[in-house]
């Protein structure tokens, strides 16, 4: 009979006692691990931040309130009160001084300058900006230097401008420029700004701002040439449409629709608010006054009736903001593309 040996003794590991449960009455808090040091820092981040951000924008927030919002103001309540030579009235007089606004022939009359003017500047100045986008987009070489070159004209100031134009270009001596050019073709000397009847004076008046202005819509129209996505003039091309006015009409126009529609706001408000060119060349004239010219000797002239000129203000304000909201919405200002 065969006996197996037995297994030889193998050591035993000892058993690592197994660590006792947490206690589940200890607080949640004290389980994970504690706040970093980069929680700190990034908190600091933040505050700072803030802080940088509230000592660039606090200037120009103090001065916005100080030197516009407090004008307004002030400007609506004095319209309510007979303010003659002074700023702090004391008696009420309610709607007279817009009715007498409303009924005054020469505040009426620079209303309709405003409208002729308006009527001559706006979509002269959008065609003139676009055109000069479109060729400097289409330009191969040097298109930095004659977009600088466009766009210089508008450092300059309109006081600057129109003294160069009134006393140089359009002088109504056979010295001037113009005058000399005219002269070579036996033109006798023209009195631009000198004589309403013929209305010569929207000739200077219209350049000067023309020459001023149209560099910076120019700017705006050249952004949005740049955004429109090459492949829609590929696909064009494909689809057999002819370059040129085919394509500038079904593909350019289009998509330069929002921006057209805020340069023409922006013309509008603009030739509101026109000032320097008019009361520069046309100094104390008492035909082709803007309203803002208008309301300056109201307001600054012999009477000084602060009453009447800030009232005559809101109602300029009034319109601005009326023709500006019925114009973006008929040109759909503001909506999106699936909205119009």
């Amino acid at each position: 009979m065969s006996t197996t040996p037995a297994a030889p003794n193998t050591p035993t590991t000892p058993t690592t006692p197994t660590a006792p449960a947490r206690d589940a009455d200890r607080p949640a808090s004290a389980e994970g691990p504690g706040p970093g040091p980069g929680a700190g820092r990034s908190r600091k981040g933040v505050r700072g931040s803030t802080l940088s951000f509230w000592i660039f924008t606090g200037p120009f927030l103090v001065g916005l309130v100080i030197f516009v919002y407090i004008p307004i103001g002030w400007s609506a309540w004095l319209s309510f009160f007979e303010a003659r030579y002074t700023v702090t009235p004391d008696k009420f007089i309610g709607l007279d001084n817009y009715r007498l606004m409303l009924t005054n022939g020469d505040f009426t009359g620079s209303l309709v300058t405003f409208t002729v003017f308006a009527a001559i500047i706006v979509p002269v100045t959008w065609a003139l900006s676009l055109g000069l986008a479109l060729m400097v987009h289409r330009l191969r070489f040097m298109k930095a230097f004659f977009r600088s070159v466009f766009f210089l004209p508008t450092a300059c100031s309109f006081v600057a401008a129109s003294l160069i134009w009134k006393m140089s270009l359009f002088s109504g001596v056979r010295f001037g420029m113009m005058n000399t050019v005219l002269g070579w073709f036996g033109v006798e000397n023209i009195a631009w700004l000198a004589n309403p009847n013929p209305p010569w004076y929207w000739l200077v008046i219209v350049t000067v701002r023309l020459w001023l202005q149209a560099g910076f819509y120019m700017i705006l129209f050249l952004a949005a040439l740049q955004n429109i996505p090459p492949v829609l003039y590929e696909a064009a091309a494909i689809d057999g449409a002819r370059p040129g006015w085919q394509t500038f009409r079904h593909i350019t126009l289009p998509q330069l629709r929002a921006t057209s529609t805020a340069v023409i706001l922006l013309l509008l408000v603009a030739a509101y608010q026109a000032f320097d060119e008019f009361f520069n060349l046309l100094a104390k004239t008492t035909w082709g006054r803007p309203p803002l010219v208008e309301l300056y000797y109201t307001a600054l002239g012999e009477d000084q009736d602060y009453g009447a000129g800030s009232a005559g203000a809101v109602i300029l304000t009034l319109l601005i903001c009326m023709v500006t909201l019925l114009q973006g919405r008929f040109l759909g200002f503001g909506k999106g593309e699936d909205s119009r």
